[in-house]
């Protein structure tokens, strides 16, 4: 069984910090942010991290935050930063986070779900267009291009929220209640 869960204790926090540092460096070629030090803000204890874990093993981890104004989309949203799962992991880490995350976003009462991902080429050149047909298939929608929240080039994703009641078989969720992002993009 799967568990979505708030990362609370230092070392939950270093073990998600350790596993985007290893996503980065199996990266290589593709676009990683440079103007922000992400194994930094899953470190940090004022942060609200969330992980997915399969029998104990951390598999992704994110930043899931209520932001009203991102600056696209309409509407509240719940926003899904700094997505990262484990290196040479199959699709179904994402499928599963699409699926928990739509019904999580729902449950809040919240009418969609937003994530950026970086795209320092077009939209239509791989690697992100590969990405991007990927995430389209599971239901998410591209809503263009511009600037992130780090002062990115990134596609802006959107997933409608939708309940779904029987997930809690499959993956349990011991998520808080996320917190209003800060609007900090002025200090980009």
């Amino acid at each position: 069984m799967y568990e979505m869960r708030t990362l609370r204790t230092d070392a939950e926090r270093e073990e998600a910090a350790a596993l985007v540092q290893d996503r980065q460096l199996a990266m290589r070629g593709l676009p990683v942010p440079a103007q922000a030090d992400v194994p930094a803000h899953f470190r940090n204890p004022q942060t609200k991290p969330a992980g997915l874990f399969e029998d104990g093993k951390l598999l992704a981890c994110m930043i899931p935050q209520r932001d009203p104004g991102l600056g696209w989309g309409e509407g509240p949203c719940l926003f899904l930063g700094c997505v990262h799962t484990l290196p040479d992991q199959p699709d179904d880490i994402m499928r599963l986070i699409t699926l928990w995350a739509s019904d999580f976003a729902a449950r809040q009462g919240l009418p969609a779900v937003r994530a950026e991902a970086l795209a320092r080429h077009p939209l239509d050149a791989d690697p992100i267009a590969a990405l991007l047909r990927r995430l389209t298939d599971m239901g998410w929608v591209i809503r263009g291009s511009g600037t992130g929240r780090e002062g990115e080039r990134v596609a802006r994703l959107e997933l409608a929220a939708e309940q779904r009641p029987g997930l809690s078989t499959l993956i349990a969720c011991r998520v808080h209640a996320p917190e209003t992002a800060p609007d900090d993009r002025g200090s980009a």
